[in-house]
């Protein structure tokens, strides 16, 4: 028997929503909010939600839950006036210089404002102007554009499980912040840009690098090629109100030689190279007793989370570069000779669906001799605008096809962009070595599908799998691996939901139905490719005849292998909490870095704080937070003078103080 809530006296069947502002949006009402996002938890900050029911009053509609008969009014005066009241206390603190701002057109506080038909701000601002954040080569932050919501936050510890970013201060004076203040550079930011992608109010957005490419291509000592990542063809389009087909991809190459690009290639051909590297090598690993599981290195954000995180499972990882990187590194020393041009003048510019590509491509692992193998990487996004800037009617112009033999590509490679893309096209490739059969279709749906964490075991139980996508997912699977609950040969990580599709340097969606159809639409660009195989394309043949060798010769791993190191969490020295004086002190460090802090050494820090203040002692002690990355297995990790102490206890760390002070005093 279907049970009915009255929205505006018309009756709307409920079924399963769990609060009103669901059930809402299922009766066509949209209720404005800016801190409710349908994956993270119900925050109910904002209070722009805010509907009537009968019997109740005012309440919050993304934390109510509906009951049968209830009676809800969700614009009656008061509500109007309450929201537009909200709205302009939040632009009275808020940078309104739109015209200069990237999420101009989809900034919710600004379509809200329209909506509401709010022409002038009655309050006066009450918060300082704050400086901008722009120390992260991926992102960059706005304080004056944050009005709180906290979706960057939760978004960042539900779902990447990082936590990287958090309310700081009280009061009027609270802000997003990272720890201790730090840019978004110097603490363990992975670089997703999922906190850009969740903003309302572009406080945090992308950094542009438009500037960067446009430096380029108007240099006339400068030859620039672009590499297309696959997942940009199937959001591209939602930038020009477009369907997104296979022809925006042409129109897109087409975009860009009318920009000013002299050669126009396709990632996913260094995708189709990335299979062959990466089955290669955990062929070579399965048989030859080697690391298992291998996880694969694709991803940048994924990989410096590992650094940051789980040090015990870098040699784990793939040692093969990503298609990025790869791309580069062939192209850097294929492309001058055929071009014409000397390596130095050869500019090769990435265009990627990730923020972390930003930072990829300036690890000094991919820099030689000064010369880097990716001289910059800009997002869908970027290049939509730079389209734009160029004046070009997208939705008109024909399409063309790619350059070769770098614009070649595979079906294989274009599923890179979705989660379980890479372990597919793995498959495809060892799939007769492990005598998997392989449909006509050459779908593998075993690791297809939209959940956070699936598992697929093929071979008779000789060959398992695990795919995930959000690092959250990522970190349970990799403690359960760590502690031995669990096994597989090969796992597959992303960091965006649904993969390289949902990168937060595509064009920001608002639903998840929007995001799987680009998944769906990436796989019917693999259907009409000709060849849906890596080992099928013949210029990745021609490429080991004349210039690899073979898959992991030594030639291959000097130009596509790399190897990745434990990162600190805070890159930094240290925070010290003595005078700088130039006085002769005792250095006592305190590691807080994560696994310490889990293990006590706040406790510790604060309490030898105490104890030095009690005692009158600071002009004995220089006392200081660290955040090394050593012996983290052991901490806490404390030290006095030239003593190191693991798994420190304060009863020790008293000891070896007061002999210290004693010693001094004398």
């Amino acid at each position: 028997m279907e049970k009915y809530v009255y929205i505006n006296d018309r009756p709307v069947v409920w079924d399963a929503e769990t609060n009103i502002l669901d059930l809402a949006r299922k009766a066509n009402i949209e209720i404005p909010t800016f801190c409710y996002h349908s994956d993270l938890s119900i925050y109910g900050a904002c209070r722009l939600c805010m509907v009537e029911v009968e019997g109740r009053g005012l309440v919050t509609s993304c934390s109510t839950q509906p009951f049968e008969g209830m009676r809800v009014k969700t614009h009656t005066q008061q509500i109007l006036k309450l929201r537009k009241t909200i709205v302009e206390m939040l632009l009275a603190n808020h940078d309104q210089e739109c015209t200069k701002c990237s999420r101009a057109n989809d900034c919710k506080l600004r379509d809200l404002s329209n909506r509401l038909s709010i022409d002038e701000v009655r309050f006066r601002r009450t918060r300082p102007i704050m400086p901008k954040n722009l120390g992260s080569e991926c992102l960059e932050r706005d304080p004056n554009k944050c009005v709180l919501c906290g979706d960057c936050v939760r978004f960042c510890d539900e779902i990447q499980g990082i936590g990287v970013i958090d309310f700081a201060e009280r009061g009027q004076n609270v802000s997003v912040n990272a720890a201790y203040g730090k840019s978004l550079q110097q603490v363990d930011c992975i670089n997703c840009g999922q906190c850009a992608a969740v903003c309302p109010t572009g406080a945090i957005v992308v950094k542009s690098h438009i500037h960067l490419a446009w430096d380029a291509i108007h240099d006339p000592q400068k030859t620039v090629v672009a590499q297309i990542a696959p997942a940009v063809r199937v959001a591209l389009g939602e930038m020009f109100n477009l369907p997104n087909t296979e022809l925006n991809m042409g129109k897109l190459v087409a975009a860009l030689r009318m920009i000013g690009f002299d050669q126009v290639y396709d990632t996913a051909f260094a995708a189709d190279l990335t299979v062959v590297e990466e089955a290669t090598e955990f062929i070579n690993r399965k048989s030859n007793g080697g690391k298992l599981p291998i996880f694969t290195s694709c991803c940048p954000a994924w990989v410096k989370y590992a650094e940051h995180n789980y040090p015990s499972l870098l040699e784990h990882l793939s040692s093969c570069q990503s298609p990025q990187q790869m791309f580069g590194a062939i192209a850097k020393n294929v492309l001058p000779e055929k071009l014409n041009v000397k390596k130095e003048d050869l500019v090769v510019v990435s265009i990627m669906p990730c923020t972390a590509k930003k930072f990829e491509c300036k690890r000094p692992e991919f820099i030689h001799d000064g010369i880097a193998d990716v001289d910059l990487a800009i997002t869908t996004q970027e290049i939509g605008r730079m389209i734009k800037e160029a004046g070009i009617d997208f939705g008109s112009i024909e399409p063309e096809s790619m350059d070769l033999p770098l614009g070649f590509a595979t079906g294989a490679g274009v599923i890179f962009g979705n989660s379980g893309g890479v372990s597919e096209a793995v498959l495809r490739y060892a799939a007769d070595k492990f005598n998997i059969p392989v449909p006509e279709s050459i779908v593998l749906q075993d690791v297809r599908g939209g959940s956070g964490m699936r598992e697929a075991i093929l071979a008779d139980g000789n060959l398992r799998m695990a795919v995930v996508h959000g690092l959250r997912n990522a970190q349970e699977l990799c403690d359960k691996i760590i502690a031995g609950e669990v096994h597989y040969d090969i796992v597959e990580v992303m960091a965006c939901p649904g993969g390289c599709t949902g990168g937060a340097g595509q064009p920001i969606v608002h639903s998840k139905k929007q995001r799987n159809k680009r998944t769906e639409n990436l796989y019917h660009a693999d259907k009409v490719m000709t060849l849906h195989r890596a080992q099928d394309n013949p210029f990745i043949h021609e490429l080991y005849k004349t210039l690899l060798e073979e898959p992991n010769s030594h030639k291959a791993h000097e130009l596509l292998h790399t190897a990745y190191r434990h990162r600190k969490r805070i890159d930094d020295d240290e925070l010290s909490f003595s005078a700088d004086d130039g006085a002769d002190r005792c250095k006592i460090r305190v590691c807080v870095g994560t696994s310490c802090y889990l293990r006590g050494a706040q406790d510790i820090l604060a309490k030898t704080l105490q104890m030095v203040e009690e005692n009158a002692w600071g002009n004995y002690f220089d006392i200081a937070a660290t955040f090394c990355s050593e012996k983290c297995d052991k901490g806490p990790n404390v030290s006095v003078g030239d003593t190191v102490i693991h798994r420190a206890e304060l009863k020790q760390i008293k000891e070896l103080i007061q002999k210290e002070a004693q010693r001094r005093s004398k």
